[in-house]
Order: C-alpha cells, then sequence, then structure tokens
C-alpha cells in the first residue's frame, strides 16, 4: 500500500472513530461571523429591505489525501416586523468517500429587550443526506471492517435552536443546530457498525469599537463544544476601513493560526478569503486550508442602502 493510501484510511477510520465515540465534529469556518446563518437559527439582521445571500467553501488541509471540504450557502430575509427566515444548505465531503448534505429552513421571532438591542428566537428543520462510497477503499489490516462493508445512503430529519442578541454593533448568540442524533452505524458485539451524531453547542459574540471616522475594530469569538472532543475555539481581531476593507487575525486554540481579508466591491457585494496555518501535528501532512467567502446584500425596494454596513 502507498503512503498516500495510509493515509486516506488514517483519516477515514479516525471519522468513524469519532462517530462511535460520539464525537463527530460539525464543519468549522473561519469566517463565522458573516456565516451565522448556517450556525444559529435566530441570526437576525433587522432591516427588511435587504435579502442577504451567501456563499463559502473551505477547502481543509490542502495536500492531504482525503482532506475534508465544505461548501455552505444561505438566504436570509425578515418576513414581518418581528419574523425573519431563511434557508442553508451545507455540503460536506471528506475525499470522495463520505458526503454530508444538510438543506435547513430557518424561523426566528425578534423582539426589542432595551432602546437599541433585540433579542430573536429561531428553529431549523430539515433533512440530512448521508452516504459513503467504499468502492476501490484500501485497508490496511487484512480482515476489513464490517463498518465499512457496504456503502450507505441515508436521509435524516433534523432540527435545531437559537438565541441571538444584537445591537447594531454588538452580538451574542447561542445555538444547538442539531438536536436529533441521527444514527449512521451500527454496534453488534463489540463490532462498531453505527455512529451517531452528537449534539453540537455553539456560543458566538462580536463587537464593532470606533477607532476614528474611517477605522473599526471587529474582535469576535466562536465557541464550539461537543461531548467527547475537546472545546474549540476561535478569537478573532479583524480592522475595518473606511466601511470597504477588512482584514485580521485569528487563532484557534491548539489547532491554527488564521489571516483574513474582504472587500466589498460594491454596496451589494463583499468577498472574502481566509488562510488557516495549521500548528497542530496534522501541519506536517497538508499546506493549509483556504476559505472563500461572497456575500449579496440585495435592496428589496430597489431604493438603495439607508443603514451602516452588515457588521457581521
Amino acid at each position: 500500500m502507498t503512503y498516500k493510501k495510509y493515509i486516506l484510511t488514517f483519516m477515514i477510520l479516525s471519522i468513524w472513530a469519532l462517530s462511535k465515540s460520539f464525537a463527530q465534529q460539525d464543519a468549522q469556518y473561519t469566517q463565522y461571523m458573516y456565516n451565522m446563518s448556517v450556525i444559529n437559527p435566530a441570526y437576525a439582521t433587522d432591516d427588511s429591505d435587504k435579502i442577504n445571500l451567501g456563499l463559502l467553501y473551505r477547502s481543509q488541509w490542502v495536500g492531504a489525501v482525503g482532506a475534508p471540504s465544505t461548501a455552505s450557502f444561505f438566504a436570509h430575509t425578515t418576513l414581518t416586523d418581528k419574523l425573519e427566515g431563511g434557508i442553508s444548505i451545507v455540503h460536506d465531503q471528506i475525499g470522495d468517500v463520505v458526503k454530508d448534505t444538510n438543506l435547513f429552513f430557518d424561523i426566528a421571532y425578534v423582539f426589542p429587550v432595551g432602546e437599541t438591542s433585540k433579542l430573536s428566537l429561531g428553529v431549523k428543520a430539515g433533512l440530512s443526506f448521508f452516504s459513503t462510497d467504499f468502492n476501490g477503499f484500501v485497508y490496511s489490516d487484512p480482515l476489513p471492517d464490517s463498518a465499512f462493508a457496504e456503502n450507505l445512503s441515508r436521509v435524516f430529519p433534523n432540527i435545531g435552536t437559537g438565541a441571538f442578541y444584537f445591537t447594531e454593533k454588538f452580538y451574542f448568540g447561542f445555538s444547538i443546530p442539531n438536536l436529533l442524533q441521527s444514527k449512521h452505524l451500527d454496534d453488534d458485539s463489540g463490532i462498531v457498525t453505527e455512529g451517531s451524531e452528537a449534539l453540537h453547542f455553539y456560543t458566538t459574540g462580536g463587537y464593532v469599537f470606533d477607532i476614528s471616522d474611517r477605522l473599526k475594530l471587529k474582535p469576535a469569538f466562536m465557541a464550539k463544544s461537543v461531548a467527547g472532543a475537546p472545546l474549540s475555539v476561535d478569537l478573532t481581531s479583524n480592522i475595518l476601513y473606511n466601511d470597504k476593507i477588512e482584514f485580521g487575525l485569528a487563532y484557534r486554540i491548539d489547532d491554527g493560526i488564521s489571516g483574513l481579508f474582504n472587500l466589498r466591491i460594491s454596496e451589494a457585494i463583499r468577498l472574502g478569503y481566509a488562510y488557516d496555518y495549521t500548528v497542530s501535528n496534522l501541519g506536517r501532512f497538508n499546506s493549509g486550508t483556504h476559505e472563500i467567502m461572497l456575500l449579496f446584500d440585495l435592496s428589496r425596494s430597489g431604493k438603495g442602502y439607508d443603514k451602516s454596513p452588515r457588521f457581521f
């Protein structure tokens, strides 16, 4: 067996081992502050004139055979004075072996809790399409694990919930995107043929400091917790210049260092890029992670934009 096949075998077996221990991780994002609809169904913009759309593609651990990739799309808008809603699609893929596509619809109820602050409570519901393809898979052991004996193709329902407190320049959110623990494999007499997706708890927050008329500082954080796995914490600090150019650094504790950059091409379009350098032992097997983001803020009335640019 070649070295690359050993790496692929190791990565896939690791993923199923995480599933067995109820610690499978959802997709992670470096530009999470602009991808909030996917993480939290209660995310709200409180802008009745805009339709927010976003595309994000993440290629993780480039150069490692069987490396994961994630593509996400979201659309979000106000429905009434107190209701906001949207749709999100997330496609996770691990090499050519494991594919997981999630389609969710969100609804959020927004109400004031102060003169300038509001609280949003949201739910999401949808389907997860899970499949595996072990054809051509090469095993390191003479007797293959029964978990890989046949390909899977299953559809699971799922629901999620969240809360989102925000002002024009501050937000704090908590969410559980997947409340149902869908089973993928079976466990019989100590032989793993079933794994379950664990609950993931997300806590996010951010603030916009006005340094000057043209310069803003935007610290943010995201913490992701799941049973059986270490707490994942992202700390980010961005500088926004003239409401057009944004750049900064991020640190994922014990995992990676990131550089972020995005540019407002027009009032309606923002393009972003992030690069992650892996500082853990996995860094020896890859050349980093690339993440590209494209945001659209469309006016429903066609009258232009009266509010400040979207900060998060």
